[in-house]
């Protein structure tokens, strides 16, 4: 138990003990293999816990716990967006303002049908950006992000042309948020990591939060693990540090989700409220998206909500407004069951766990049965799966994502174990595959093989 929250609100029924929230992350990390540690933090309104079981690495025994520090991904988003409706608050930008006037000289902003894009699209995720530019092409596909220069990004804005309407339609672009967060620097005069230090970290004592790791918090950062529990890279976003470069600890985290709930008294409280103010459709049933935030409407209360992933950490982090309570989870490994189901099981009970998957056995294939698959495959016009091979191992690439392994359960049919999905490839008549049909999330989706070799 760690101390209580400054101020309290009316009582609300509580959130799972601590010995049932245990018993979950046991099961996780024990009986289903999806971690190697996880830390769970509960908000309340008569004060805070955290919860946390396994350890903080493959090779290193220490137990996780409230203190350890873990990428945080995404959920880098609601901070760049408190960012925002800070800036707003003092002035300093508004959320009409057109994008073009906080960039450097030179560098154009997409328009469309006479409508440019603006802080709030991009805060919105309307802007009409892919998720990533075209040109993102890593070099080490262990830590995608790292050679993906400012001049690129900027590059690449300034010859987009937009292929949707501009502040209409909900389309997720990290691309988008990276932008953010530069051009709030930019207009700050200083770096994205000094402007999180200066105004959100520092008024809200969160001491552990930051994008470069070094001294005595690197002994605290967890290593990062792929679905195999083995040891993969952290992640550095240099140019698209706003999208998802910070790393934090539940410590910190339960700071930020007690500003927003109001526990937490700083100069924020206006920029807190006003992420939710501005809200935009995503498409889905009782669901929008506000500066930063998720947000859902559900039976007697709003649930607010972001998570975040890496190639080796998962992160979750939401709240109830009316009920007062918020949760954190934190994974130093990105497994295929996520960490999600538990954030919102704990903040809605009716909201069901996610059942373990089922497992599945791979069959061995030589090298000369998986070579017809290798091809790149077009799913959507900005999403390339690109299928390679390694001897007799066969990968998958999705634009802009890590490479996985996949593997064979019949000669055409696959999967993966970082993610829940399948692929089947279909025979062409000329000895290759000439389409893939993805399966994931209930849906079936295809992809045209497309010309040239990968």
């Amino acid at each position: 138990m760690i101390p209580d929250h400054p101020r309290e609100v009316a009582t609300v029924s509580p959130i799972l003990p601590d010995e049932a929230i245990r018993a979950v992350l046991a099961e996780r990390i024990d009986t289903h293999r999806q971690s190697h540690g996880i830390v769970v933090g509960v908000i309340a309104p008569h004060g805070r816990r955290v919860v946390a079981h396994g350890r903080m690495g493959r090779d290193d025994p220490r137990p996780v716990e409230t203190d350890t520090l873990f990428e945080i991904g995404s959920i880098t988003k609601p901070f760049t967006a408190l960012l925002l409706a800070d800036m707003v608050a003092r002035g300093e930008v508004a959320l009409a303002d057109p994008l073009a006037k906080y960039l450097p000289g030179g560098v154009n902003a997409p328009i469309r049908a006479g409508r440019t894009v603006t802080l709030a699209d991009l805060a919105t995720h309307t802007s009409g950006l892919p998720s990533l530019p075209d040109d993102f092409a890593p070099r080490d596909i262990g830590n995608p992000y790292a050679d993906y220069t400012l001049a690129q990004l900027y590059g690449f804005l300034s010859r987009f042309v937009p292929t949707t309407e501009i502040g209409t339609s909900f389309g997720y672009s990290n691309l988008g948020y990276g932008l953010l967060g530069q051009a709030l620097a930019h207009r700050a005069g200083t770096g994205y990591a000094g402007l999180v230090a200066a105004r959100i970290a520092a008024p809200l004592g969160m001491t552990s939060t930051m994008i470069a790791v070094s001294g005595e918090a690197a002994e605290r950062f967890a290593p990062a693990h792929g679905a195999d529990l083995a040891p993969v890279a952290h992640w550095d976003l240099p140019a698209l540090a706003g999208a998802g470069a910070l790393r934090s600890t539940a410590r910190d985290l339960m700071h930020f989700i007690e500003a927003a709930l109001g526990y937490r008294e700083s100069r924020l409280a206006e920029a807190f409220a006003a992420m939710l103010q501005l809200r935009r459709p995503t498409g889905l049933p009782g669901a929008a998206i506000g500066l930063g935030w998720m947000i859902e409407e559900i039976e007697d209360d709003t649930l607010v909500w972001h998570n975040g992933g890496t190639g080796g950490h998962r992160s979750f982090a939401g709240y109830r407004v009316k009920a007062g309570t918020g949760v954190v989870v934190l994974s130093n490994t990105s497994a295929q069951l996520g960490i999600d189901d538990i954030g919102r099981h704990l903040l809605d009970g009716r909201l069901p766990l996610t059942p373990a998957p089922k497992p599945r056995v791979a069959m061995e294939l030589a090298a000369d049965r998986l070579e017809p698959h290798v091809g790149r495959y077009r799913l959507t016009p900005e999403l390339i799966l690109t299928v390679t091979r390694e001897g007799a191992r066969l990968y998958v690439q999705a634009t802009g994502q890590p490479q996985i392994e996949i593997f064979a359960e019949s000669p055409l049919a696959f999967f993966a174990r970082e993610v829940d999905a399948q692929f089947v490839f279909e025979m062409d008549g000329t000895g290759r595959a000439g389409r893939l049909i993805l399966h994931q999330g209930g849906g079936t989706a295809p992809a045209e093989r497309l010309p040239g070799a990968v």
